[in-house]
């Protein structure tokens, strides 16, 4: 059995749909499938997941946001008239969104994830209908009647445990069952999302669920490819990646597949394939868990900016029993996650994401390490970029660091982090977030081109 999910671009307009149809009804294994809210038709289009932001800022800002609603409205009525569908269909659609738009706005993030999930909620409904209309057996399941649980965390939701079990049952459901994406229940019965992109996350839910065979997850995309294509002329596509080798790489930023995504299918050992609904016949990328054709030594490259820096240094830290455990309680109460810490002796950086940090926080932070932990230098530096190289095939190559540092440097790309896991499946560099994309270029130049 598959779970199959389709993306926004997949769902933008009529004539997309038609073709998702026609992939979901090709295979009769795929009999679970998730769906995004309708994405952009052109370059200069606006999501409907943004449009239904909008829609609820202007509820809460103004008391009115009739304008915003009916265009919304008006998206998904043309979908339904160009795929053939009656006026049942719009009706629908149309009270589902007024009842939201017309919902309690006491609590601002409960009411605007209430808004936000309707893109998704109101396109499986679209795609269950045009399914039905061309003779398939197929159904609109709600995730709270299916039993997605998800914690109380608005925009920021996570699974669950019981929702596996909860989830499991759609297996037994005839015919093709039409799941919305990026929301389910919290325990008190409310809406709640996950994160941006979350529909992914839906999927991979779904298919560790029922331990499906294959998750599919369809973009608009033949591969992924070992670079950014808006940077990179051609880059080298993926045909084969492990979890963790793209846990990295969606991570420092490519952007194909929800670095959450993975976790439930990982667990599970269910291999995911990545491809294009425009092209359905391309192979596609599959993401496994061990890859045995491992033929160079770095797979991918990818990074991403918004980091700061702080430094602090402290004579015979390392001998200073609980230094650690201080220096993260202070972050931990200070509710900021931080993403990376290499070390020296007796120094320590801290690499945190720059929107977790504003000027108040970053005062009161840095006050509270050098009171409480008594550092001789502390300082914060911004605006700095994360880039990654990524491999399975590092950890037996002699020479990779000299090979990425040699190309940077004949950049006059200065380095300010240099960092490698145990697992030495990946290698990052902290540099300015100006020379982040002259970088990605240098060390593709140096691992794919020579």
């Amino acid at each position: 059995m598959k779970v199959a999910k389709f993306g926004g671009t997949s769902l933008a307009s009529a004539s997309q749909i038609k073709k998702v149809c026609a992939i979901i009804t090709s295979d009769p294994d795929r009999r679970i499938v998730v769906v995004s809210a309708p994405g952009k038709r052109t370059s200069d289009d606006v999501k409907v997941t943004d449009m239904l932001i909008a829609c609820a800022k202007a509820g809460l800002e103004k008391g009115n946001s009739d304008t915003e609603l009916q265009a919304v409205v008006s998206r998904y009525a043309e979908i339904a008239t160009e795929l053939g569908l009656g006026d049942d269909i719009i009706n629908t659609v149309a009270a589902d969104l007024k009842a939201r738009v017309e919902s309690d706005k006491s609590n601002k993030e409960r009411y605007i994830d209430n808004l936000k999930a309707a893109g998704e909620d109101n396109s499986a409904k679209l795609v269950a209908a045009y399914l039905q209309s061309i003779g398939a057996d197929a159904r609109y399941v709600n995730p709270k009647d299916a039993g997605l649980l998800l914690s109380d965390e608005f925009g920021n939701a996570q699974v669950l445990p019981q929702s596996y079990d909860n989830l499991k049952a759609l297996a037994d459901y005839p015919g093709i069952t039409i799941f919305p994406g990026f929301f389910g229940y919290s325990p008190n019965g409310e809406v709640v999302t996950l994160p941006r992109g979350g529909s992914d996350i839906t999927g991979s839910i779904l298919a560790a669920a029922v331990n499906a065979d294959l998750y599919e997850n369809f973009t608009d995309v033949d591969n992924v490819y070992s670079a950014n294509p808006n940077l990179i002329q051609s880059p080298k596509p993926i045909h084969e990646i492990t979890y963790r080798e793209m846990r990295e790489l969606s991570y420092a930023g490519f952007s194909v597949f929800h670095e959450e995504a993975l976790v439930p299918v990982y667990q599970r050992g269910i291999p995911v394939r990545i491809k294009n609904t425009n092209n359905p016949q391309a192979p596609g990328t599959t993401i496994v868990k061990e890859r045995h054709n491992i033929t160079d030594p770095v797979v991918g490259i990818a990074g991403d900016s918004g980091f700061c820096f702080i430094y602090l240094s402290k004579y015979l830290m390392n001998r200073e029993i609980g230094f650690g455990r201080k220096l993260l309680q202070i972050l931990e109460e200070e509710h900021i996650p931080f993403e990376h810490m290499p070390s020296g002796i007796d120094n320590i950086t801290i690499i945190l994401r720059q929107c977790h940090l504003n000027e108040q926080k970053e005062k009161r932070i840095t006050d509270r390490i050098k009171n409480e932990l008594d550092v001789d230098d502390i300082s914060v530096s911004k605006n700095l970029a994360l880039v990654m190289i990524v491999g399975e095939g590092m950890r037996n190559t002699v020479g990779i660091t000299a090979r990425a540092s040699g190309a940077l440097a004949r950049e006059n790309i200065n380095l300010d982090m240099i960092s490698q896991g145990p697992s030495e499946v990946s290698m990052i560099f902290g540099i300015k977030d100006y020379d982040r994309d002259r970088a990605i270029k240098a060390l593709y130049k140096e691992f794919f081109e020579k």
